[in-house]
């Protein structure tokens, strides 16, 4: 976070001019001279610039004080725009620099090329870092409009629709359908204002502006002058160090066409072990094809004899977004969270009566069933507001004792595993809870859950009983949460009765999974006991 000073701010016009690159220098001249005319210009940008909001769109210019907006581009048309709208008397409040920055992003400073937006891969949820492209809605030469919707993005947890956010055309999708693994804020499309420019980006490259990127920081890498004689031939190792320099100056990005990378994701190639012919280093699908070729020739034998000796067969199944960060969430929760599991047999007797009883009811009034489920998420819930301590999360300065009780669902996917949430689960009825339960798992087979379906839960229940039969099991605490629920199935036990008879009941065995840094195995043995109560005695849950 970079902070304003009133030091900068005294000295804003001049700093506009002294740290912005040369080819804009004249463009904010004229700037400069607009901004001395207005005597209010200090107080607007100082108001201006001190929501913390706005501060996060903000960038350093050259080690300078004064900050410009870090998704704009340095076109003269961009900075000038911005600086006199900055300069003015009028202030913008939030929700109109959001519409300015989007109004001004990514302009092209390129000449050749008219005016445009480059779209990039949204972050659409908290955990995202890549996405997929499901699909898109639009097709190149669409008019769009604000509120309609480009394509559809899988993130790591559901397949979101993307809109657009202004007027125009799409000029080009540079991701198509099925596009796998783009970074977020990776281009993805590029519109323009007019129609008659959509043939102008036929060709269009979104690499070549990164590449401009990366050129100008190369003089920041250049050797130091103790590397230069202890290389003698530096014409001749320049050009093998002029390449990596540019993947290392835009990070782990590995520069390579749409259609290479695809063919590289499917035959399981790493980009990061070949050397790419195309401009400035970027690989093309012949050099992909290259790769394959010449590594079956070397391994093919030693791979055909370690396949005949085992006798394997076998298929690969490339892995969903939804699967790698709940493998990521799990294996981080087992790393670092202290499990430790309490298990009890409840009789369900009663709940299997009082369930009976309700769903005439629900039948009789046109209603939807009661399952086994929902009542176990209820008296979870009523649990957790009895014994709020298991309602908690844990951070390294405090524990965080949530006041709602949200419950998240496991389910079960072709795609992998979700967990949307039911929120207020406490005051909520059977019927209400059953209603969304089932909403929300047909939206998780759908792969259509939006963030809110799935963020701000405390606390989880995962049932392998009623669906799979699973007697017992215990399961893995889903973090930032401190606790989860294992539902196990019901099962009809001989128990002791009334002058030394026996009858037949009906127990279902749970666990309760805890992290021991918030649940002291007092407090999680108290709450097993209210959840017990509730289900032998679930009337006390219509109360």
């Amino acid at each position: 976070m970079y902070k304003v000073t009133s030091r900068s701010l005294r000295q804003a016009p001049a700093k506009l001019v002294r740290r912005f690159s040369h080819d804009v220098r004249q463009s904010l001249e004229t700037v400069e001279d607009a901004l001395k005319v207005n005597h209010c210009q200090h107080r607007s940008i100082s108001r201006f610039s001190a929501s913390r909001g706005s501060l996060r769109h903000f960038q350093r210019v050259s080690n300078s004080d004064f900050l410009v907006p870090s998704t704009m581009g340095t076109s003269k048309r961009n900075i000038t725009s911005l600086c006199l709208k900055m300069g003015s008397n009028e202030v913008l409040s939030r929700k109109e620099f959001s519409l300015q920055l989007q109004s001004h992003r990514r302009y092209s400073s390129n000449a050749d090329l008219p005016p445009h937006q480059e779209i990039g891969m949204p972050s659409l949820s908290p955990t995202m870092t890549e996405g997929n492209i499901a699909k898109w809605l639009k097709k190149e030469g669409d008019k769009v409009a604000p509120g309609e919707v480009l394509c559809e993005v899988e993130t790591d947890k559901a397949t979101v629709e993307m809109e657009c956010m202004e007027e125009g055309y799409i000029a080009k999708i540079v991701r198509g359908d099925g596009s796998q693994g783009i970074q977020v804020g990776e281009v993805i499309a590029i519109t323009v204002e007019e129609e008659g420019d959509i043939q102008k980006f036929k060709d269009y490259s979104p690499s070549k502006p990164e590449t401009a990127s990366s050129e100008t920081k190369k003089p920041v890498e250049t050797p130091s002058p103790k590397e230069e004689p202890a290389q003698p031939p530096v014409k001749q190792s320049e050009p093998s160090f002029s390449k990596p320099s540019q993947t290392e100056s835009a990070g782990d990005r590995i520069f390579a066409s749409p259609l290479a990378r695809k063919l590289a994701e499917d035959q399981n190639v790493p980009l990061s072990s070949i050397k790419g012919t195309g401009p400035d280093g970027r690989i093309l699908k012949a050099d992909i094809e290259d790769f394959l070729a010449s590594r079956g020739k070397e391994s093919a034998q030693p791979v055909r004899k370690a396949t005949e000796g085992f006798g394997l067969d076998y298929v690969d199944i490339p892995h969903t977004q939804i699967r790698k960060i709940t493998a990521s969430r799990l294996l981080l929760s087992k790393q670092t969270i202290p499990h430790y599991y309490l298990t009890v047999d409840t009789c369900v007797d009663k709940l299997m009566e009082l369930r009976s009883q309700l769903n005439s009811l629900q039948e009789a009034s046109g209603g939807k069933r009661i399952s086994v489920n929902d009542l176990v998420i209820k008296a979870a819930a009523l649990a957790l507001r009895k014994v709020p301590q298991c309602n908690s999360s844990w951070t390294d300065d405090y524990i965080r004792q949530f006041h709602n009780v949200n419950i998240n669902v496991a389910v079960q996917t072709d795609n992998g595993l979700y967990v949307p949430v039911v929120r207020d689960a406490d005051k909520k009825g059977l019927s209400k809870i059953g209603e969304e339960v089932k909403y929300l798992a047909q939206k998780a087979r759908e792969n259509s859950l939006k963030p809110e379906d799935y963020e701000g839960g405390t606390f989880t229940v995962s049932n392998l009983g009623g669906p799979f039969g699973v007697q017992q099991f215990c399961a893995i605490v889903n973090p930032p949460q401190a606790a989860i629920l294992a539902v196990g199935a019901a099962q009809k036990r001989v128990v002791p009765g009334v002058d030394d008879q026996f009858k037949f009941a009906s127990f279902m065995s749970v666990t309760l999974s805890c992290d021991h840094r918030v649940i002291d195995g007092a407090i999680g043995a108290e709450w097993l006991k209210a959840f017990k109560s509730y289900i032998e005695n679930p009337e006390s849950m219509l109360l």
